[in-house]
């Protein structure tokens, strides 16, 4: 979709701040919600990354402007776990009211073994990966010239604004994956496949480009045509 999330090509943001030294996380919030978000996906299966990567396209434009990184991870949490059923809408809000009103309340803790070997079993013995095998051959081989497709759709995509409608070169044939903008909203995998895909820095910012640049996508299949 487009929406203030893909911020490509886009002026008047001002320098990217990078902060010396850094933590991990900022704050002990952050860091339970990076854990809840790795268990819901990896382990519980509740949350796909494309499902949790349009709620936060989704999210109100100034709120997503103005959140922390772990903020938006959380609102793609909560609003996925409403949308499916897992929570309501009032279950959260309760809880919300409760941490609000006694910020030292604790969650009451709950011992497990059966969920705890099954995460143990999927999140740090197990691999999993959206790589996928497909019967088709590929359309485009290394060298071949191509032109991305101008689409702007209401639903998710991983073909950035600013690299739409543009030539570039194909760099790499990387395999088969999960398509990211059906798999985002719960219309199956329907793997096909992704590309290194080369584009000159004119091509894409104009007699603007600093000279020799280039930049590699790595994009779907559909997402392009013969160049």
């Amino acid at each position: 979709m487009n929406g203030v999330h893909d911020l490509g090509g886009m002026h008047g943001l001002g320098r990217v701040e990078r902060e010396k030294d850094e933590p991990v996380f900022h704050a002990e919030w952050e860091r339970n919600v990076f854990g809840i978000s790795y268990v819901l996906g990896r382990a519980a299966g509740l949350l796909t990354t494309d499902e949790g990567r349009f709620a936060r396209e989704s999210m109100p434009p100034l709120h997503y402007l103005a959140a922390r990184y772990y903020e938006r991870s959380l609102y793609a949490m909560t609003s996925n776990l409403v949308k499916k059923g897992v929570i309501s809408e009032e279950e959260l809000d309760a809880r919300a009211q409760l941490f609000k009103s006694s910020p030292g309340t604790r969650p009451p803790r709950t011992e497990n073994p059966a969920l705890l070997e099954m995460v143990e079993q999927r999140m740090l013995r197990g691999r999993r990966s959206t790589e996928r095998q497909v019967a088709e051959q590929p359309r485009f081989r290394v060298g071949d010239p191509v032109m991305t497709r101008n689409i702007n759709p209401r639903g998710h995509t991983r073909l950035p604004r600013y690299a739409r409608g543009k030539h570039a070169v194909i760099a790499r044939l990387h395999g088969a994956f999960v398509y990211p903008d059906t798999y985002a909203h719960g219309l199956g995998e329907n793997p096909q496949y992704v590309y290194s895909v080369r584009f000159d820095g004119q091509e894409l910012w104009g007699d603007q480009a600093e000279p020799n640049t280039v930049v590699y996508l790595d994009l779907w299949e559909s997402y392009l045509t013969p160049g």
